[in-house]
C-alpha cells in the first residue's frame, strides 16, 4: 500500500507539473502574441522617448532613462493593469470603444507629424537645454505622463489577444507583457542614446579598423535616431488605423464593415495568386491600407483640433 501510494503521488505530482508547463506555455504564447500585436506602439514609444533626453548631460542620461522605465512600470502594474482588468471582466464592451479611442489618438498623433513636416515648421515643443535637479525632474515627469498614454494603448492590445483567457492568466500575461516591454523600449533607448559615446571611445583606439567603425557610429547616430522617428510615425498610422478598421467591422455587419471586408478580401487574394511570396504581401497591402485609414482620420482629428480656439492661438 505504501509503494503504490507514492506511485500514486508520484502521478500526481507529474500531472501537476504538466499542467503547470502547460500553464506556463499558454502565458508565454499569449504574452508573444500581444507583445508582438502592440509592435506598433512599441515603436512610437522607443522613438519618443530619446527626444526628452536634448540638452542632458551624457553622465545623467542613463540615470534619466530609468527614472523613466521606473515609471514606466509603475505606470503599468499599479493603474493600467488594475483598470483594465476590472473593465474586461465588468465591462467587457468598453474595451473595443478603449481600443478605437486609443487607436484614433494614434492616428491623430502620425498624421499631425505628417502635418508638421510637410509644412516645414519648426518644433518648438522640445525640451529646452535645462540644467539642476528641477530640470531632471520636469523632464522624467513629461517622458512619463507621455509613456502613460502609450503603455495603456500597449497593456489594452495586449489585453485584447487573451480577453477570453481566464482572470489570472490574462494577469500573468499582462504583468509579463509589461515587464517585457518596459526592458525592450528603455535597453534600446539606453543603447541608442550612448551609441554616439561608444563610438567616440572607439574613435581612440589604436586599430584602424576599430577608429573606422567608432566614426561610423557617430556619423549614423542622427541618421539612425531620424528613421526611427519616420518608422514611429508610420507604426502609429498603421496601429491606429487598423485597430479603427477592424474593431470597426468586428461585428460583421453595417455600413463601418465594408472597410474591413474589402481589405480582408483582396489581402486573401493577393495571399493566393502570389504564391511564396502571398503572406508578406498580403500583409504590406493591410498594413498600407491601415495607415491610409488612420492618416485620413488622424487628419479629420488635427483640422478638428486646430479649429480649437486653445490651439488656434498656440499655433498663431
Amino acid at each position: 500500500m505504501a509503494i503504490g501510494g507514492l506511485i500514486g503521488l508520484l502521478d500526481d505530482i507529474a500531472a501537476l507539473a504538466k499542467l503547470t508547463a502547460a500553464s506556463l506555455d499558454d502565458v508565454s504564447a499569449a504574452a508573444g502574441r500581444a507583445t508582438a500585436k502592440a509592435a506598433g506602439v512599441v515603436v512610437d514609444d522607443t522613438a519618443v522617448t530619446p527626444q526628452y533626453l536634448q540638452g542632458v548631460t551624457a553622465e545623467r542620461e542613463l540615470s534619466i532613462v530609468k527614472q523613466i522605465a521606473l515609471g514606466s512600470i509603475r505606470n503599468k502594474l499599479m493603474f493600467i493593469l488594475p483598470v483594465a482588468l476590472l473593465l474586461n471582466h465588468f465591462l467587457p464592451a468598453l474595451l473595443p470603444i478603449i481600443l478605437m479611442v486609443g487607436g484614433t489618438y494614434l492616428a491623430f498623433e502620425g498624421a499631425e507629424k505628417v502635418w508638421h513636416k510637410l509644412s516645414g515648421k519648426h518644433d518648438d515643443d522640445k525640451p529646452a537645454v535645462e540644467k539642476g535637479p528641477e530640470a531632471e525632474k520636469k523632464i522624467v515627469s513629461g517622458a512619463i505622463r507621455t509613456d502613460l498614454i502609450l503603455s495603456a494603448e500597449i497593456m489594452v492590445i495586449a489585453l485584447s489577444t487573451v480577453s477570453h483567457q481566464g482572470f489570472w492568466s490574462q494577469m500573468v500575461s499582462l504583468v509579463v507583457v509589461a515587464f517585457f516591454i518596459t526592458l525592450l523600449v528603455y535597453g534600446v533607448v539606453a543603447l541608442l542614446i550612448r551609441m554616439d559615446d561608444i563610438g567616440l571611445k572607439l574613435a581612440q583606439r589604436d586599430s584602424s579598423g576599430v577608429q573606422t567603425l567608432g566614426r561610423g557610429l557617430v556619423t549614423a547616430m542622427p541618421k539612425v535616431l531620424a528613421t526611427i522617428s519616420v518608422v514611429g510615425t508610420v507604426a502609429m498610422l498603421w496601429v491606429g488605423g487598423h485597430i479603427l478598421m477592424a474593431n470597426l467591422g468586428a461585428d460583421g455587419t453595417g455600413w463601418f464593415n465594408a472597410p474591413y471586408e474589402w481589405v480582408h478580401h483582396i489581402e486573401l487574394g493577393i495571399r493566393e495568386v502570389t504564391g511564396v511570396l502571398g503572406s508578406m504581401l498580403g500583409w504590406s497591402f493591410n498594413t498600407l491600407c491601415s495607415a491610409v485609414i488612420g492618416f485620413l482620420v488622424g487628419s479629420v482629428v488635427v483640422g478638428v483640433m486646430h479649429l480649437l480656439p486653445g490651439k488656434k492661438a498656440h499655433a498663431e
